[in-house]
């Protein structure tokens, strides 16, 4: 073999590798995105660079598989539909509280399925491998729950937090909407939302 010819057999070598590790890059971080969805974009957004999101998508899902996770029995996804059922009609009398309860009783939720509960960032981090299409809904209710506890919360702003914990929690009892609606529409916080998404 000349020199030239080497020269050409090494760069073809390399440009086939190259595409090779494109391929495998572009796969991974398309199974991330199919996986996480919007959490996807929103780690990225908080990361220094897509590599640094990656990265910490994939010790995700490292730390979620060394979880033991358990489903729900019917018994317990009954119990919890009904304490939401009288969550959500308490709401009218005291909407405030009411966004507390909703608060405790999603975390209460979470960790029977064996989710960590400790700070909120962490449980945002385990919930995402699973759950990842209603994590937008749950930051949005913490933030309002926060307000709330220094009295800068509205009554629409309560409402909505109510809403938004019963997307997650619909999603972690398995069942969209979490629990019948067929209660009077009044009664229910989320009345309008579902009013207006008909």
């Amino acid at each position: 073999m000349s020199p030239t010819q080497i020269v050409v057999t090494v760069l073809v070598i390399l440009v086939v590798v190259a595409i090779a590790a494109a391929v495998v890059v572009a796969g991974r971080r398309r199974a991330l995105r199919q996986r996480f969805g919007p959490e996807y974009d929103h780690v990225v957004a908080e990361q220094e660079s897509r590599s640094a999101a990656e990265r910490e998508l994939r010790d995700r899902e490292r730390r979620h598989a060394e979880l033991e996770l358990v489903p729900l029995a019917p018994e317990s996804r009954a119990r919890y539909a009904e304490a939401w059922e009288e969550l959500q009609v308490r709401f009218v009398d005291s909407p405030a509280e009411t966004v507390g309860q909703a608060d405790e009783l999603v975390s209460r939720l979470i960790a029977e399925r064996g989710y960590p509960t400790g700070e909120f960032d962490d449980q945002i981090a385990h919930l995402s491998v699973e759950h990842a299409r209603t994590l937008g809904h749950y930051r949005d209710a913490h933030e309002i729950h926060l307000r709330n506890s220094r009295g800068e919360a509205s009554t629409e702003d309560l409402r909505q937090a109510v809403v938004h914990y019963r997307a997650l929690f619909g999603d972690l009892l398995g069942e969209e909407p979490p629990v019948a609606t067929g209660a009077p529409e009044q009664r229910h916080p989320d009345a309008a939302h579902d009013a207006t998404n008909r």
